[in-house]
Formats: C-alpha cells, structure tokens, sequence
C-alpha cells in the first residue's frame, strides 16, 4: 500500500512539474491553439515554377527567379496573417537583366493565403488576398493582414506576391 501512495504521489508531482514547465515555458501548442501555420522559411520561385506554366493551386510564378535571405511568420485560425521577408530580390542569374540582378523592382508585395476547403461537398482550392504591403528595394517587407478564411482551411499554403498575385516566394523549402 505505502508503495502504491509513493507511486501515485510522484506520479501527481511529475503531472504538476509538465504543466507548470508547459504554463511557464508558454510551450507552442498549448499556448496558441488557434495557429493554424507558423514557418520560419519560404522557398523562392525558381526552375519550372517561374512564369505561369505551373501554378501552385491557380497561384501562377513570378515571371524571373528571384532569391530569398529569409522569412518567417504565422497564420491564426480568424484570418490574421504576419509575413516577413528579408531580401526577396530577383536572382542573380540570367535569364533577369544584369541591371535587375539582386534588386527588388515592385513597390509593394501582397500575401495569398490558399487552402483546400470544401464547397458544396466537393473539394476546392481556395486562395484568399491581403491588401499591398510596401517593399523595400532589397526586398524587406512586413505583411500585416487580415484575410477571411475559408471554412474549413485545410493544408494551408502562405504566398508573397506581386500586386497581380503572381508568386515571388511560398512557404515551404
């Protein structure tokens, strides 16, 4: 009997130690449970994705490669989105314009948020836009938005893209 007390009392000790380490550490998951995505990298449009022959889910390529030095941000479950990008510039390789190579040519980027939802039983694609955010000429931005979400918004997919919604870098790899 005293062992299973001293079982069951380090049991409670070590349940309350995890919550108190979770509660103060503010641990992602318990924290915020409405995120719905949060990235720390965004892939550049380059190769086949430039130009509008391959699309992400109706999101046509950028028109030239361009190149990334880094993002990061978060989408929540009521539609508010955080994107920021450092350097996204056009690459440094033919076929862009020597004079264009590691430049940013647009005043403003846009984010696109795209989701597979469900519209009248069927599967669809659903991408939803911000408003313009300025952009820097090295590529610096910070998207700060709010976009209404499709219910439900599975596998979402965060885009920085030009004024037209051609896609300069997405989340991923």
């Amino acid at each position: 009997m005293r062992n299973r007390l001293r079982w069951a009392l380090g049991l409670a000790v070590a349940a309350c130690t995890v919550t108190a380490v979770v509660v103060g550490l503010g641990v992602e998951a318990g924290a915020d449970p409405g995120t719905v995505l949060k990235f720390e990298t965004m892939a550049p449009v380059s190769g086949p994705y430039v130009g509008a022959t391959n699309p992400i889910r109706g999101v046509p390529g950028g028109g030239l490669p361009w190149i990334i030095s880094g993002a990061n941000g978060r989408l929540d479950a009521d539609g508010n989105l955080m994107v920021h990008v450092r350097g996204l510039v056009l690459a440094r390789q033919a076929p862009v314009p020597p004079n264009l190579q590691g430049t940013n040519p647009i005043p403003n980027f846009k984010g696109v948020v795209s989701c597979q939802s469900v519209s009248n039983g069927q599967a669809v694609v659903t991408n939803v836009s911000t408003g313009l955010f300025p952009a820097s000429a090295d590529g610096d931005s910070h998207i700060d938005a709010q976009v209404a979400l499709p219910k439900p918004c599975f596998a979402p997919i965060v885009f920085v893209t030009s004024p037209t919604g051609a896609w300069f870098a997405t989340t991923g790899a």
